[in-house]
């Protein structure tokens, strides 16, 4: 999966919006303002997603591919490698999740506003 075909996935869901908050280099995805993924273009192999804890961990145990977040929290963020191998399906399902655990968060004004 290349990161144009995650931007046009992540650009469908309900409130995203795409920035460049930190830098030129450094495109972030959020829902409602909070983000739940962001690459850095100079080298766009990676994407970081926010993950439930536990979760994290599995990943991490059963794929080569998916470590702790490069300068993110580790108990709540995961880097994926997305060129080599992982299925485009569970890089599609690791999105969701990190899309699902920010809506989560929101507060339950924000949430009704989004349609969760």
């Amino acid at each position: 999966m290349d990161i144009e075909e995650i931007r046009e996935y992540c650009l469908k869901k309900r409130k995203v919006t795409e920035s460049f908050p930190f830098n030129e280099t450094v495109l972030v995805f959020k829902v409602m303002d909070k983000m739940f993924l962001l690459t850095d273009l100079e080298s766009p192999s990676t994407i970081n997603l926010k993950c439930d804890p536990e979760y994290a961990v599995e990943l991490r145990e059963k794929h080569d591919a998916i470590v702790p977040g490069y300068h993110m929290s580790k108990k709540h963020w995961n880097t994926v490698d997305i060129t080599g191998s992982l299925p485009k399906k569970l890089i599609i399902s690791l999105i969701d999740h990190s899309y699902d655990q920010v809506v989560l968060s929101l507060p339950a004004k924000v949430r009704k506003e989004l349609g969760a």
